[in-house]
């Protein structure tokens, strides 16, 4: 009798959460084996990315062909260092928020007799959320990815659209109107690409791809980097996001931020280090990059929402992703890898904060807030540790990253690549100065500095959902924090400062995926006979 093989683990972040999403189902009338399958499930996915992190840094990438199908005309799921990484930490953060929004489901119930987050429709969609996203960091070819995307786009409808709100609605059709697009696009790309070559199959494609006229490649590479840009809210394809996260629950937007964007990050990295190494798009690029950080942050400052301070944060730092892409080197797909982990954590952890604040407020608009630090010390604690992390901050993993790439961009040396490293550096400023707006306004400000509102808040709901609500200045919290909701968004950026404590090792291991994306040999090899390496 065989053992175990670590290839047959490779599933399992797919198959696990779809499996507790059907179980879930069948629970519908019993909260309490609803949250505990998903619990249960969401930690196994934790503990089998752990193992696959560990096995693709010493044994290589792990592939597992699905079907009978004769290779590479079947489906090929295959974890390399990169997407072990991506599901590892994409498995933290889903497990943490579903934690949080565990806990503000039962304090509603508790206090309103009805959920914001109806949890009989929660648990099941998001389940199938996580099983999208693992889906995409493990998908082998291009169709199984655009799975993986409609997978999860599917769910994020629905988590986006839940309790009905009019706010709600509106942003949730603008964001299903968006992804259609994106999703429209890809497809057109994939049928183009199996036209031009015979193959979706990636590592076959990075092959083939190579033989075609430098004109068909561009276009290729045209249509899918669109098509992920969108996703990615890369500028100018960014402005829907913004509008639609705002507006969602707090554990939600808080997934949504965390991870949604950053698989279209991820898409871009393995699609530009695996089928066009040598693009001529790389200015192109560089440009996006720069436009994206500094469009984002100027939106950031000008805001007076914390929400919507975070999202065109979101929107800013995604750019710092596309720089590292766009240097087309080790060094800059390293920095961006490590900036990806570090940004997953560190935006996630923010916005379960300002969920926190808008249960004790009743609001996350700045002015009409004041006292929270005084109100709750922990919650201004968690703040500010946060918020000076994604600053960059020294010695903070925030400050590591960005270190990182703009070391990449000066030994590039170019002089655009100098400019997206003042871009950088400028960005970092911008962000440090827009969250100290919101330490300042919202946790630091005495009462008698903050504008007084004609009607104070009764009971500070923040069902709402957006920057705006009732006007509540905190002499005493309008509402408790859960223990359960203060203590995952506390692991949550504990798991940010993490990530400062283990930088050297995890930039390390950032380094040797890099390594491997840019010779490409390793996944090749690993997932193609030598007979049909052609």
């Amino acid at each position: 009798m065989t053992g175990l093989r670590v290839p047959d683990l490779v599933p399992l972040p797919v198959l696990l959460p779809l499996l507790g999403a059907a179980l879930t189902l069948a629970f519908r009338r019993s909260p309490r084996l609803q949250r505990g399958v998903s619990i249960a499930v969401l930690a196994a996915v934790v503990a089998v990315a752990g193992v696959l992190v560990w096995q693709t840094d010493v044994g290589g990438p792990q592939v597992l062909w699905l079907g009978a199908w004769q290779e590479p005309l079947g489906i090929s799921l295959v974890a390399d260092r990169l997407s072990a990484l991506m599901l590892l930490v994409s498995s933290i953060v889903t497990l943490l928020v579903l934690v949080f929004a565990i806990g503000q489901g039962r304090a509603e119930s508790e206090e309103e007799g009805e959920s914001e987050t109806p949890l009989t429709i929660f648990h099941p969609t998001y389940l199938v959320l996580a099983a999208g996203v693992s889906n995409a960091f493990l998908a082998g070819d291009l169709f199984n990815l655009f799975v993986g995307f409609e997978i999860l786009l599917f769910s994020s409808y629905v988590l986006l659209t839940v309790g009905g709100a009019a706010a709600r609605i509106h942003a949730g059709t603008t964001y299903v109107v968006v992804s259609l697009l994106s999703s429209a696009l890809f497809l057109v790309g994939i049928a183009a690409v199996y036209a031009a070559t015979g193959t979706v199959n990636l590592a076959q494609l990075s092959v083939r791809i190579g033989h075609l006229s430098p004109a068909v490649a561009l276009v290729l590479q045209l249509c899918l980097l669109t098509a992920f840009a969108i996703k990615a809210a890369i500028f100018p394809m960014s402005a829907w996001l913004p509008d639609s996260y705002p507006t969602a629950p707090a554990p939600v937007t808080a997934v949504f931020a965390g991870l949604l964007t950053k698989v279209g990050v991820y898409a871009i990295i393995r699609v530009q280090t695996l089928l066009f190494p040598d693009s001529p798009l790389q200015g192109l690029l560089m440009w996006a990059a720069l436009l994206t950080m500094v469009v984002g942050i100027l939106g950031a400052v000008s805001q007076s929402g914390l929400k919507r301070i975070l999202s065109f944060t979101l929107v800013s730092h995604i750019g710092y992703m596309v720089f590292g892409i766009a240097l087309a080197t080790p060094a800059g797909t390293a920095g961006a890898i490590f900036y990806v982990a570090h940004h997953i954590t560190i935006q996630t952890a923010l916005f379960l904060i300002t969920g926190l604040v808008e249960r004790l407020a009743g609001t996350t608009s700045l002015d009409r807030l004041g006292g929270l630090a005084v109100a709750s010390p922990v919650l201004a604690t968690l703040f500010f540790v946060s918020a000076m992390n994604l600053s960059g901050i020294p010695p903070l993993s925030g400050f590591l990253a960005k270190v990182g790439l703009l070391d990449a961009g000066i030994a590039v040396g170019t002089p655009l690549a100098w400019l997206l490293v003042v871009g950088g550096i400028v960005t970092s400023l911008l962000t440090l100065y827009a969250l100290a707006k919101v330490w300042s306004q919202a946790f630091w400000r005495t009462l008698a500095d903050a504008p007084r509102s004609p009607t104070p808040a009764a009971g500070g709901g923040g069902g709402g959902g957006g920057d705006g609500g009732v006007a509540v200045l905190v002499e005493a919290p309008a509402r408790t924090l859960p223990r359960t909701m203060l203590a995952a968004t506390a692991a949550m950026t504990a798991v940010g400062l993490l990530i400062t404590v283990v930088a050297g090792p995890l930039y390390a291991f950032t380094q040797r995926a890099a390594a491997d994306l840019t010779s490409r040999a390793p996944y090749v090899t690993s997932v193609l006979p030598e007979e049909v390496r052609r």
